[in-house]
């Protein structure tokens, strides 16, 4: 197998602003493209205008660098972090060709090169120049693996295959989300599937020797490339696959006690309430459990640094802040909220269905997206929780205080923990192994 290619969509817009640094070709056309250009929808034809020259296509066009190594495009006003606190535009270069795809009423930039300079910049925009090079090598397999897994996915898959589903009665409502195929792309270069930032990103030596020293190499399981999830920090103890998403279960996406040996003096099996309670509560030792500035920085970009208390966490509402939340996130008008039950836990502790019971109305939620979503103004740390409640009167609490484990869904690989393995002297196929059980190493190209 040679090494694949990889094609990002990296933004959808009425009007394209971009600059050729070097000489481009595009099929059709004998001349090359280079300088400064922008592209618009002219009654249903793409427009591109230079500053002495305008051209005129249908449906796409591309512009294929003469020399990949030298040669570079830039994109102006990216959106980055969409959806998040933190969604903004920049200017982003990249290496590769460029496409330009007529998308209903928008124009899509789609970004085509090989798997490994795409990781190249992957990892530099998930991991930080700091990191060890053991933990960039296993985030460099795992990055590789998802996205091969993703595109084998979308081969077997309709095109445009939700994986999200709603199931829905009278008294239940559970949803879960993933990713969604993208018809004229492989990926998506913002967090819904992995950040990608083209050339923008300083790429330092560790993050190329990390890509160069584990070219083609994937986790497989049963010969096939496997689904390789990850989070910040399972809290202790991974969750499985089929309590996060679609209810597949995938082996390697287990269970994992995220230590040298069990906890001592607590039970893990938390379908008992109190076994759970007593696991949230405590603080066992852990590969994620850490408060060590160096490795956080590894892994926490600057605004997540903030805040160290994420192991084990709380978070404190009044009765007017829950009901009022709880209603805004869900559009249900609970009244006043009485209770929140744990119904149904997975294997980490995480909540799959949780009861919130209020004076209007009681319903069950899950899974463990949904919880978070509607628990918090933008998303809990985790669904592993347990509920305290204060002030009593008539039955209606003035308080909730939540106490938590964990950040993120805990499946597959823990960043934090991997981070402190890496510091520890663990090899890159140590720490892979460790969270992803009975998998394989594989060279494929």
């Amino acid at each position: 197998m040679t090494e694949p290619t990889v094609s990002v969509g990296i933004l959808t817009a009425e009007k394209i602003s971009f600059d050729l640094y070097g000489d481009f070709s595009s099929f059709g056309f004998k001349n090359t493209f280079n300088g400064r250009y922008t592209a618009r929808l002219e009654d249903e034809i793409i427009v591109i205008e230079a500053e002495k020259e305008t051209y005129k296509v249908t449906g796409e066009i591309s512009f294929s660098p003469n020399d990949f190594r030298s040669e570079s495009f830039l994109i102006r006003e990216v959106v980055i972090g969409v959806k998040f606190h933190w969604e903004q535009k920049e200017d982003q270069r990249f290496a590769g060709v460029l496409k330009l795809v007529k998308e209903g009423d928008k124009i899509t930039v789609v970004n085509v090169l090989p798997v490994e300079s795409y990781l190249t910049s992957v990892i530099s925009s998930e991991m930080s120049a700091t990191s060890s090079l053991q933990l960039l090598k296993a985030h460099s397999i795992i990055s590789r693996s998802w996205l091969l897994a993703q595109i084998e996915k979308v081969k077997e898959n309709a095109p445009g295959t939700k994986h999200a589903s709603t199931f829905q009665t009278e008294d239940e409502l559970i949803k879960w989300y993933d990713k969604e195929d993208h018809t004229l792309f492989d990926v998506c270069a913002d967090d819904h599937c992995q950040r990608y930032q083209g050339m923008t990103k300083a790429y330092t030596d560790a993050v190329k020797e990390a890509i160069e020293e584990t070219r083609g190499i994937v986790l497989t399981y049963n010969d096939k490339i496997c689904d390789t999830r990850f989070s910040k920090s399972c809290g202790g103890i991974s969750e499985a696959f089929e309590n996060v998403w679609e209810p597949v279960k995938h082996p390697y996406l287990s269970q994992v006690v995220d230590y040298k040996y069990d906890p001592e003096n607590l039970k893990v099996d938390f379908s008992d309430e109190e076994s759970a309670d007593k696991w949230i509560r405590s603080n066992p030792p852990s590969f994620c459990n850490t408060h060590d500035h160096k490795v956080l920085s590894q892994v926490l970009l600057k605004y997540d640094q903030k805040t160290t208390d994420f192991y084990r966490w709380k978070v404190e509402y009044t009765q007017e802040e829950i009901s009022k939340l709880i209603k805004e996130k869900s559009g249900i008008d609970f009244g006043d909220i009485v209770d929140l039950i744990p119904v149904e836990r997975g294997y980490s502790a995480r909540l799959i269905k949780l009861k919130i019971v209020g004076t209007k109305k009681t319903l069950t939620i899950g899974k463990e997206l949904e919880i978070r979503r509607v628990l918090s103004p933008s998303h809990l740390y985790s669904s592993a929780f347990v509920v305290d409640k204060e002030d009593l009167k008539d039955g209606i609490p003035a308080k909730f205080i939540l106490t938590g484990a964990g950040w993120g869904h805990g499946v597959g690989l823990c960043q934090i923990g991997a981070a402190v393995m890496g510091e520890m002297g663990y090899s890159f196929d140590e720490i892979l192994l460790h969270y992803f059980k009975g998998a394989k190493l594989k060279k494929i190209y």
